[in-house]
């Protein structure tokens, strides 16, 4: 039963949907109208949830990845080069084509996050979905203040699933999510609040 519940958690909260959440919450609250803020999600949707979703699949299909969200530190390795070179050319090009600051800081949080997680993967494997879910919630914290606390509730929950799967021990969990929040601050924050 534990393992049906971490596994649905797992699922739900995993890195493409909190990232399409997060992209779709911050276009439509930044844009300065509905269809606006549909072009803003769609672009930055299409520049990166969709090509790495597509890369995914691929290497799944041809047996280069062993599960959807890449167990084996060894592959993990193209996905976080697919992952840079998107969340990149997405930063670029929503800066240039005039998006919300919003969504070209949480791109610039990415680009930085996936360098940094590129790097430590060489040694150790640290777990993307509590990066994702605890960047976002302080991503939330920052934009909406105590009433964004309340997805930071979803950070333990996120870890202990991950835990419980024996996906990730207790340290990579814990430090996907304080790495992720921290580079929040140091990036996201200046570029919004500032």
């Amino acid at each position: 039963m534990k393992k049906q519940i971490a596994t649905l958690i797992s699922n739900i909260l995993n890195p493409f949907l909190v990232g399409l959440a997060v992209i779709l919450l911050l276009s439509f609250t930044s844009a300065a109208n509905p269809i606006d803020a549909l072009k803003w999600a769609l672009v930055a949707s299409a520049l990166s949830i969709l090509p790495i979703f597509v890369v995914v699949v691929y290497l799944l299909k041809t047996r280069r990845l062993d599960t959807f969200f890449a167990n084996v530190r060894e592959q993990r390795t193209k996905i976080y080069l697919i992952t840079s070179l998107c969340t990149i050319v997405g930063c670029i090009l929503l800066a240039y084509l005039g998006a919300p600051i919003t969504l070209v800081a949480t791109f610039a949080v990415a680009v930085s996050l996936t360098l940094i997680f590129m790097c430590i993967n060489f040694w150790w494997k640290i777990s993307l979905h509590t990066a994702f879910i605890a960047g976002s919630a302080m991503v939330l914290v920052i934009l909406y203040g105590w009433g964004g606390m309340v997805t930071m509730t979803l950070v333990p929950l996120t870890a202990w699933a991950r835990i419980e799967l024996e996906s990730h021990s207790l340290a990579q969990a814990a430090t996907g999510a304080l790495l992720a929040a921290v580079v929040v601050v140091a990036v996201f924050y200046p570029l919004v609040v500032a």
